[in-house]
């Protein structure tokens, strides 16, 4: 991280997520994360991008005419941090995130954002896939429990951890908020 141009990626840090529909959820202490590694970048004079998730149905939680599309109060745009918003998994699917990325001479990203199994998980995974040294902030991401084709319940601690381990010296490195922020310097 120390010799590349590295752009910090917020993804999908929406209030949609706050909906009790989703059920149990880990790591609650995430956006806080979040808000803590973007005010260290943003002193550091760091690129942030935003990315916002956006559906077509008006009866997602996630369609522009709800408040809940909003992104979350912790990690809103200042100045000329761009948001782009996407109608897949992957930030990079449907978007001009990669151009926008090469535009600025990037060649690492640290992402954090929701949910760690879904959005967080395709965009680190295309990152990584596209060659951008990729780093995750494994306690500024969260997961909610989820339950298999067999019935199976998994707590979302585990769908968490799990989603990580995927994740880890495959397509990214994974790092907490303090390893990253000692990183940072």
């Amino acid at each position: 991280m120390e010799n590349e141009k590295t752009a910090l990626i917020l993804v999908d840090v929406q209030k949609a997520f706050d909906d009790p529909e989703w059920g149990q959820r880990n790591n609650p202490e995430a956006e806080e994360n979040m808000e803590r590694i973007l005010k260290r970048w943003r002193e550091k004079g760091g690129f942030t991008i935003h990315i916002q998730h956006q559906s077509e149905n008006p009866e997602s939680l996630f369609h522009p005419a709800k408040e809940s599309f909003a992104i979350k109060k912790s990690v809103l745009p200042v100045n000329d941090e761009p948001v782009i918003t996407k109608k897949v998994n992957s930030a990079f699917i449907g978007t001009d995130l990669e151009q926008q990325l090469k535009a600025n001479r990037i060649t690492a990203v640290i992402i954090a954002g929701l949910t760690t199994p879904h959005c967080v998980s395709t965009t680190t995974r295309m990152s990584g896939n596209l060659g951008f040294n990729t780093y995750l902030v494994s306690d500024a991401t969260a997961a909610f429990a989820m339950t298999d084709q067999n019935g199976v319940h998994y707590d979302a601690e585990t769908v968490h951890a799990i989603s990580l381990a995927t994740l880890h010296e495959e397509f990214a490195t994974v790092l907490t908020t303090e390893q990253l922020i000692e990183r940072l310097g």
